[in-house]
Parts: C-alpha cells; sequence; structure tokens
C-alpha cells in the first residue's frame, strides 16, 4: 500500500526517526567527516553527510544528503544510499554475501531514504545468481543486531527489531512488523500489513494482514497495523469478512477458498490475499520463490508476478513489494 500523499516527506516523518538525528557529532549543518574516518577518494559523498571518528567508506559507495553516520560504521561494496539515513556504531553495510557461491562479482545494495539502522545491524549485497541485488525501501526501522541476507527485498514502512535473521532472497512488503529474535527461512515472502510475532520461525510464505505466532501459525489479523498504515475502515471489514471466512471458520482451506473462485467487484485487498493464496499453491515447500531457484537471472528483476485466481498473471504493485502467500495453518 502507498502512503495517501506519495512518499512521507521529512516534515511528516515521525518523531522517533527526527529526534534520532539530535545524536550528532558536529554541531553545523554543513557537510562533516571526522578526519579519524576513512573515506576512499572515489566516493560519492553528497554535501550534508555527517560521517563520525573511525567509520570506513569504500571506493563504490554513494551516499546522498542529510545521512548522519556514527561512529565505527562500515560501508562497502557497490552501495547506493539514499537520502536522511541514519546509520548507528558498528553497523557493516554493502558487505559480501554470505554465500558459498558467491565468486566476487560486482552486485549490488540499494537503500532508500529515512531508514534507522541501530547498533550492529548487517546488510549484504546481492549474488549474481540470485538476481545481482539486494534491496530496501524508504522509512524502515531496523533494530539493533537485525541482519538481511544477500538478494533480499524489504519494502518500506518496516520495523524489523532486535536479532532478527532475514535469510538470503526473502522477499518484504510494506508496513510489516517483525518482533525480536524471529528467523525468516530463505525465499519465503512476507506480505504487507504481515504481523510476526516474538521468536517466531517462518518457514513458509506469509499472507498479507494476518498476524503469524510460533511455526508459520496465524493467530489473528492485524487491524491496529492496517489502521495505523492507512487504510480506510470499509478496506479493513471487507478483508476481515474474508479472513473470516478463509482461517476461522473449521475447514480446510481449499474448500474455503472456493467462495473465493469470483473476485468480479471485490475489494482490491480482498484480491490482493486471495491471489496470494493461489500463489503459494504453486510454490515448494510453501514457499513461491523456491520454484524460482536455480533459474538463469539476465538481470536483477522484481519478484515474480503473481497468479490471479482465473490463472492469469497479475500484476506487481512494485518490485520492492512483492505480495506473500499463506503459510501453514495449524
Amino acid at each position: 500500500m502507498e502512503p495517501k500523499n506519495g512518499k512521507i516527506s521529512e516534515t511528516r516523518r515521525p518523531a522517533w526517526f527526527r529526534n534520532l538525528f539530535s545524536f550528532r557529532f558536529f554541531s553545523e549543518e554543513t557537510r562533516k567527516i571526522s578526519d579519524k574516518a576513512i573515506v576512499d577518494p572515489k566516493a560519492e559523498i553528497a554535501e550534508g553527510v555527517e560521517i563520525g571518528p573511525f567509520c570506513v567508506i569504500g571506493p563504490n559507495v554513494k551516499i546522498e544528503s542529510g545521512c548522519s553516520i556514527h561512529n565505527n560504521v562500515t560501508i562497502s561494496g557497490h552501495t547506493t544510499i539514499g537520502r536522511d539515513n541514519i546509520f548507528f556504531p558498528n553497523s557493516v553495510i554493502g558487505t559480501a554475501p554470505q554465500d558459498k557461491k558467491f565468486k566476487g562479482a560486482a552486485t549490488r545494495l540499494e537503500i532508500g531514504s529515512g531508514n534507522a539502522f541501530r547498533e550492529a545491524c548487517t546488510v549484504h549485497v546481492g549474488t549474481e545468481k540470485g538476481g545481482s541485488l539486494t534491496k530496501i525501501g524508504d522509512d524502515n526501522l531496523f533494530m539493533v543486531n537485525s541482519h538481511i541476507g544477500h538478494d533480499a527485498f524489504i519494502g518500506s514502512h518496516c520495523v524489523v527489531a532486535n536479532n532478527v535473521m532475514i535469510a538470503g532472497h526473502v522477499v518484504i512488503g510494506d508496513f510489516v512488523i517483525m518482533n525480536g529474535g524471529v528467523g525468516i527461512n530463505q525465499f519465503v515472502s512476507i506480505g504487507d500489513f504481515a504481523y510476526l510475532s516474538g521468536y517466531a520461525r517462518v518457514h513458509h510464505d506469509v499472507p498479507p494482514f494476518c498476524k503469524i505466532d510460533g511455526a508459520d501459525e496465524i493467530r489473528a489479523l492485524n487491524k491496529v497495523g492496517m489502521a495505523r498504515g492507512g487504510m480506510s475502515a470499509v478496506d479493513i471489514a471487507a478483508v476481515d469478512e474474508a479472513y473470516r471466512k478463509l482461517f476461522v471458520k473449521k475447514r480446510p482451506l481449499l474448500t474455503a477458498m472456493r467462495e473465493f473462485e469470483s473476485l468480479e467487484g471485490a475489494n482490491p485487498n480482498v484480491i490482493k490475499l486471495v491471489e496470494f493464496l493461489h500463489r503459494r499453491n504453486q510454490g515448494r515447500h510453501g514457499r513461491y520463490l523456491e520454484t524460482q531457484r536455480n533459474k538463469p537471472v539476465e538481470a536483477p528483476a522484481a519478484p515474480p508476478p503473481i497468479p490471479s485466481a482465473n490463472g492469469e498473471a497479475a500484476a506487481m504493485p512494485s518490485e520492492a513489494t512483492a505480495p506473500a502467500a499463506e503459510p501453514a495453518v495449524q
């Protein structure tokens, strides 16, 4: 889901994010780089970027204005960073992936605007066979010791709590909340507005709008998160009705989905949910992206299209917000 007026502007960013910029090494607003930082001359550093002591910035890094990089941060690889991001101490951004098949190619990491990376966050570039790109959207909070693996796509307005482990080739939508200690298996897709409880073990695709607990267990609808993200009461009510038909009634999911064979005139969010479930049914091990494993990749691309209920390919909303499907209900 897109913000009502497009990208959230700096003036609309929440107080918690604006207040992070009060932690500064320099009092002036102009570009400041500590003489104790190591910044390669080939790096592209915009005006207004603050770099604290003992940071290391590599030659293929591009950082746009407004970013604040605290002490002891490492940014390397072919990494592009948008405006107004903040990196806390000991973050390691853009280093080589933890993949034995990686051969040292010039794969990339792209980070949007307005993200906060707290202490000891790690983000890796992509791999040659995985699309060559790791991509992060806008206005996300990555808490202490969270990890984003290679070739992952993260949407916008997400909260990734302490010690969350996101494996390679994972696709996460917008407005997703991941509580502390969550572990996400490679090739998993997670839909918009999903809510993952603390220490959840995610092996299967996670449907949009749903709360997940334990090992892929669907617990409830994320009504609070949907409302906070700007969804209308009409949309929430429509999704709630569909959720109850699909998951609350004690019957097999395939039986419940027969009620949604015709989606003509249905709420767009209900269509999204049902199409995600159809896509998940085409996957292996509960993960649709497993069907893309080891397929040749010509260029960094968006996640694959979602088959609709009639078998045709539905359009992707954006390359960083690929939809997800339903984990096994237990």
